[in-house]
């Protein structure tokens, strides 16, 4: 491969946003009195938020039913009463504090530092806008990344061909010389294959994929790929 740029997504393939995420809410539960059990919430919480993004990649509901419904069908889901105006509070708490917790993937710092003298590095995110920057500072990986294209900078989100377009002209770089790495097989992997890039899947759930696609269950195995 004649690789010169890889584009990176950032959560759920560098930064582990559900361990992260996990830490946020039991912060705000407890400054907020809310009484309920973490793995029982969590349960119920994570495969609602996955659904809510995959509506709003797909622009079916807003930045703001996303952070609201998401909590609001989960409070539901557990019979635990609360009202609008705290499902509202939380949901902004939730996002000014989530950048303080920064775990990252196993191998990320070793790979960067890998990959970073043979490639310009890039991040391509969905993730808010007023977030995502927090997160790669506090991580202590901003440093790695040339250009940093969040969706709601150029107005669409991935796997719009927009954004990859947007992003291989804001690193002048060609799509035959660029990879996508990244977490979500429509959004990451077939949005930049459509786009004549190469792209690997972070399949670290182990899940079954078509044989087309280069998976890996770790970052320490981009290092046989790249």
């Amino acid at each position: 491969m004649n690789i010169k740029h890889v584009f990176f997504d950032l959560d759920h393939t560098l930064w582990d946003f559900e361990t992260n995420s996990a830490k946020t809410f039991d912060f705000i539960f407890k400054e907020n009195a809310i009484t309920i059990d973490m793995a029982s919430f969590l349960k119920i919480y994570v495969p609602i938020n996955h659904s809510y993004w995959k509506l709003y990649r797909e622009e079916k509901v807003s930045k703001s039913a996303l952070r609201y419904q998401r909590l609001r069908k989960s409070f539901d889901a557990l019979h635990y009463t609360i009202s609008d105006d705290l499902i509202d509070h939380l949901s902004k708490v939730y996002i000014d504090n989530l950048p303080n917790y920064n775990q990252l993937f196993e191998g990320t710092i070793e790979v960067l530092d890998y990959l970073e003298h043979k490639y310009e590095m890039h991040i391509i995110t969905n993730g808010f806008d007023e977030i995502q920057d927090l997160k790669l500072i506090r991580s202590g990986i901003k440093k790695y990344f040339d250009k940093v294209i969040t969706s709601e900078s150029v107005g669409v989100k991935k796997p719009n061909p927009k954004i990859f377009d947007y992003a291989l002209q804001s690193a002048n770089a060609l799509p035959e010389h660029s990879i996508m790495i990244g977490d979500n097989l429509e959004a990451d992997v077939q949005g930049a294959l459509n786009m004549n890039m190469k792209a690997i899947f972070c399949n670290f759930e182990k899940q079954v994929i078509p044989k087309d696609i280069t998976g890996i269950h770790s970052l320490y195995e981009l290092k046989m790929h790249l």
